[in-house]
């Protein structure tokens, strides 16, 4: 692909903001939003903008988006930065788009990473918001849900962003290279070029721009045309930055989604997630304590080597920790993956809790109380103990369980793996409990 253009400012600005789109005809992706008939688009062509929070992944066009909106409604345009925004100073600009209301200007206030703002800066914007002084847009990567004040999220509409297509990204680097303020030479480069540039940027506009800008500074020049080759690209793009937040929505996303593969028996997905998880540095021994639980929870008694192939790897993670025992990490995965399930151990456990939380603190039987002093064996603990190992079926008839909580059930055990034969060995012990009563 052949291009001549030529800068019409200054060359030091990144390409991303040479080459911004101005109009919503210009702006690439987000159809689900923007399309012909779509939600977003018609409350914008209308002129029917109110305020609006935009979350999505980084380089998806929030930024872009709200000054779009701003330039269709011919509103003055405010931004905020969470670093320099004192509640005086959003105040005193607040006050200002107020008097600008009354004489008939809109103000349209963005607010960048909103999810930084901390909840005093956000309070000083809802009077504003509530009053209609302001038109709030927020921009966030967050779960807004989380990160923004309830009172302030309630007054705004939340759009959802999506992370670019790939062929959205090919058509935005194909704009880039026919923009007149794209570049000052002719940028030769091809199809294939192109598509590992888009490939690479994994959704994010930005990312996409910012690496076709090096490709031609570091490109083959010859006069006025530089050339643009796979050899060229390869050393930009060795490495994808993979989106994952440690602390954030996404980690739990992620763990989640590791966590229900896995339960769900499927090797393949949740070997991907894990290595989602450790290429975004997450911490290998958080990810074992979660095998570890897993292990029991979805698996228990259905495969007994399950827990000890967790307790070892978490073990492995301590000694060698990344990028060692990232392969030990992915044998436990495919372990836990194909063994057989059952959350029948975390049921019992779910339905005993339930009990011990709704009922009376039961007291213990005597029978069952430990009796180390004359005074409680004169109170009768221990009276009538019977020591199951002195029986010939090792079992006893002797009552442990409090008076009013008799016959309730917490562990059943399913048939699924070795828990078959625990199921026959319940099975057997009630059996005989019926066959002995007194």
């Amino acid at each position: 692909m052949e291009q001549e253009s030529l800068f019409a400012n200054n060359q030091n600005t990144p390409l991303a903001s040479r080459v911004r789109p101005r109009t919503l005809d210009q702006f690439v992706g987000q159809t689900h939003l923007l399309g012909t008939g779509k939600i977003l688009r018609e409350l914008i062509e209308n002129d029917q903008v109110s305020s609006m929070i935009f979350w999505g992944p980084p380089g998806v066009g929030k930024t872009t988006l709200a000054e779009i909106i701003a330039r269709q409604t011919q509103a003055n345009f405010l931004s905020f930065s969470a670093v320099d925004s004192s509640i005086s100073k959003i105040k005193k600009i607040m006050h200002q788009a107020e008097s600008d209301r009354e004489i008939g200007e809109q103000t349209i206030v963005f607010v960048d990473e909103i999810h930084r703002f901390n909840k005093a800066q956000q309070d000083a914007f809802l009077p504003y918001v509530e009053r209609g002084s302001i038109i709030l847009i927020g921009a966030t990567t967050e779960n807004p849900s989380f990160e923004v004040n309830s009172a302030l999220l309630s007054r705004c509409k939340v759009f959802v962003l999506k992370a670019l297509e790939t062929s959205d990204i090919e058509q935005l680097l194909t704009n880039a290279l026919n923009n007149p303020d794209g570049f000052d030479v002719t940028v030769k480069i091809g199809g294939d070029e192109l598509r590992a540039i888009a490939e690479f940027a994994n959704g994010d506009a930005r990312n996409a721009l910012n690496t076709l800008e090096m490709a031609v500074l570091n490109g083959q020049k010859s006069g006025q045309q530089v050339t643009v080759t796979m050899d060229d690209l390869k050393q930009l793009i060795t490495q994808k930055f993979v989106l994952y937040d440690k602390t954030g929505e996404e980690h739990y996303n992620i763990i989640s989604a590791l966590h229900k593969s896995m339960r769900n028996s499927d090797v393949d997905a949740a070997i991907y997630w894990l290595s989602r998880m450790l290429e975004g540095g997450e911490d290998p021994l958080y990810i074992a304590r979660r095998l570890v639980r897993f292990a029991s929870e979805d698996i228990g008694l259905a495969d007994t080597n399950a827990l000890n192939v967790a307790v070892n790897v978490f073990q492995a993670c301590q000694f060698l920790g990344m990028p060692e025992c990232d392969v030990h990490l992915t044998e436990a995965v495919a372990y836990l993956s194909l063994a057989p399930k059952s959350n029948a151990i975390y049921k019992a456990r779910l339905a005993a809790k339930k009990d011990v939380k709704e009922t009376r603190d039961e007291p213990v039987p005597l029978q069952i109380r430990n009796a180390p002093t004359k005074l409680m064996k004169n109170l009768n603990y221990g009276k009538g103990y019977q020591y199951a190992h002195d029986t010939q079926d090792k079992l006893t008839n002797m009552q442990t369980m409090p008076d009013d909580l008799q016959g309730h059930v917490y562990y059943e055990p399913t048939e699924q793996g070795r828990e078959g034969r625990f199921k026959e060995r319940l099975a057997y012990i009630k059996r005989w409990h019926q066959e002995h009563q007194s």
